[in-house]
């Protein structure tokens, strides 16, 4: 990932990590999480330190030794907190260190055999977008051998042959939550960026682009002070560096808007306005790039609600395409090849009007016989894409067995997690106890105390990971507890910003729902249940509703839109990389009580839980 530790020794089979500071004259917050980060790291990615106990140091050669800090803490998995020293006070801390901690059983491999053990880390998005930005690899940043290395291969040589042979074609990549789709996405499109090629990667998901584009920006920024100083030359600014990013990470209505311009709708199609670019050569009929990247694709709009929004909002009537078929048309206006590239997440649809995979596959049919597709063989067995609607594209068809990911890279700690959280929604109680018992690295806690639950995310994050706040959009009656879904927080800040800033996700006080998460992910999540996903008395069936006018909760009825409020739940439910705690509260029993928080429903939903197996705080 790019950062190197300063030192370490192994002293009798104990691994210390020491990181210096030969500039400054005080510790800092910024160096401890620093060397904090680098044992967590190890522990966690590299093979040998698994059984291995880790002692980070950080040494500021000039500080006074009366600040220096030696006490001996640690969570469980024996990574001690970061002890602090200068010059003359570190051989005392090892030997104080070499006296106090032992082995309880002594590591299987010698330092020898742990000093060449591989490390495979698995990076948060964010992290991965930079390093990728950084002009690292997919395969320099995360495990090797594993579905996300296969797809990113495949993918290439179906760039390479959609080029070299002229075709235009459109490939599916599908997976799990958590399996690295964005991952393979981003790389694709800053790989291709920094080969001079032109490719983007867009998506629906404002927060995400968002979060993504911010980051990415202060990275540059960052590294450029640091060429310029060397360079002797002026810095650039954020505005210049963020246009830069641009250029291969954009929202999909963006793109979309960008192709509409100097077009006019003719019956059933779009057609360039005649002479339009003569006077107006700032913008291109034909896309620049070859290749477009949509995650999250099932969320593309049907021909319903892209019409609605081209009427009110552009003031285009009778707008002739769904957004997948005009998004292919814009490829399609290529004279040579182009790929058009899908990510789709399998029950991940929380809002209306999202067109899903058929969308794709009839667009295909209508319009572009010519277009070769190319789909993972779990996708054709799936029931993702019917029979019916795979013969409408079966000349067309080549499968693809590496373009579906099987294995979650979110949750390091246990792929297994996706797999729990979709037994768990589907009531599958004895195969989600099961899976459950398989998590022993991922914990998941349960309790009634919203208190409680956040000191238990405090007493979990250490170094940089992130902690924070979830809750369903449709979870109104959280405010009681104080959880307001309403209030709409700044994401850049919840997901970017440190525990310094009260805007920050570490400091729980501010909460996101499905719409602002899904795609990004923290290390530790508090996952809040309300009343708008109860449980019948007999557990056979979830009960869907929403509040209505402030005074009671309103069934809902549409097979759709309880479609959507399990998958907001599932989003939420599979946000965290390191472990969550599920808050239920315990609803009101006062007298009058509150008629909208009667304690049997949150009863029912903890019951249901515990009886699964997860355990309470």
């Amino acid at each position: 990932m790019g950062r190197r530790v300063d030192v370490i020794a192994v002293i009798d089979g104990i691994v210390f990590v020491l990181e210096y500071k030969t500039a400054e004259r005080k510790f800092s917050r910024e160096a401890l999480v620093q060397v904090w980060d680098y044992a967590i790291d190890l522990k966690n990615f590299q093979e040998g330190s698994l059984e291995r106990i880790l002692i980070p140091i950080l040494v500021v050669p000039a500080e006074k030794g009366s600040r220096c800090q030696m006490a001996l803490k640690h969570f469980g998995d024996d990574v001690y907190e970061p002890l602090q020293v200068n010059t003359k006070r570190l051989a005392e801390a090892i030997e104080m260190v070499l006296g106090a901690v032992h082995y309880d059983v002594a590591p299987t491999q010698t330092d020898d055999q742990w000093a060449k053990s591989g490390y495979s880390p698995t990076p948060t998005i964010i992290e991965a977008a930079i390093a990728l930005y950084e002009e690292n690899t997919v395969e320099d940043i995360t495990k090797h051998g594993g579905d996300i290395d296969k797809a990113s291969v495949e993918l290439c040589r179906i760039i390479d042959h959609c080029r070299a042979n002229n075709r235009k074609a459109i490939c599916f990549i599908t997976g799990v939550p958590g399996a690295g789709k964005t991952l393979i996405g981003l790389n694709t499109a800053i790989d291709q960026f920094n080969r001079g090629e032109k490719a983007v990667y867009l998506s629906g998901n404002f927060p995400l682009v968002e979060v993504l584009q911010e980051a990415l920006t202060r990275d540059y920024v960052r590294r450029d002070k640091k060429r310029a100083k060397d360079e002797g030359r002026k810095a650039c600014t954020k505005a210049e560096a963020k246009s830069k990013v641009k250029a291969f990470i954009q929202m999909i209505h963006h793109y979309r808007d960008l192709y509409l311009e100097g077009t006019e709708v003719k019956g059933k199609k779009i057609v360039p306005i005649e002479g339009y670019f003569q006077s107006h050569t700032d913008k291109a009929y034909i896309p620049v790039e070859h290749v477009a990247i949509f995650d999250e694709a099932q969320r593309a709009w049907t021909k319903e609600e892209l019409q609605r929004f081209m009427r009110e909002k552009k003031g285009i009537r009778n707008f002739p395409y769904s957004e997948p078929e005009y998004l292919i048309s814009c490829m399609d206006r290529q004279t040579n090849w182009g790929l058009v590239v899908c990510l789709v997440g399998n029950g991940q649809a929380i809002n209306k009007g999202e067109a899903g995979l058929t969308e794709w596959i009839e667009s295909v049919h209508r319009s572009y016989p010519g277009w070769d597709v190319y789909m993972s063989d779990y996708l054709i067995e799936s029931k993702d894409i019917s029979a019916e609607e795979l013969s409408l594209i079966g000349k067309q068809l080549i499968p693809k067995e590496d373009l579906h990911l099987k294995m979650s890279m979110r949750s390091f700690r246990s792929e297994k997690v996706s797999i729990f959280v979709n037994q768990l929604l589907a009531l599958q109680k004895d195969e989600a106890a099961a899976t459950l018992k398989e998590l022993e690295k991922y914990p998941i806690y349960l309790t009634r105390n919203l208190d409680a639950a956040k000191q238990w995310l405090r007493d979990h994050a250490r170094g940089s990971e992130r902690m924070g706040l979830l809750a369903s959009s449709k979870a109104e009656r959280l405010k009681a507890i104080g959880i307001n879904v309403r209030y709409q927080p700044n994401f850049v800040h919840w997901f970017l910003e440190d525990d310094t800033d009260i805007r920050s996700s570490n400091c729980l006080e501010d909460t996101l729902t499905e719409f602002k998460v899904q795609g990004l992910e923290i290390d530790w999540a508090c996952v809040t249940w309300d009343a708008d996903l109860r449980l019948r008395e007999d557990w056979s069936a979830w009960q869907h509703f929403q509040l209505r006018s402030g005074t009671k909760w309103q069934r809902i009825n549409k097979e759709i839109n309880k479609e959507y409020q399990i998958n907001a739940y599932r989003v939420l439910l599979t946000r965290a990389r390191q472990g969550m705690v599920i808050v239920v509260p315990n609803g009101d029993d006062s007298v009058p009580p509150d008629e909208t928080r009667k304690p049997e429903w949150y009863d029912g939903i903890y019951d249901y839980l515990k009886s699964v197996g997860i355990r309470e705080l």
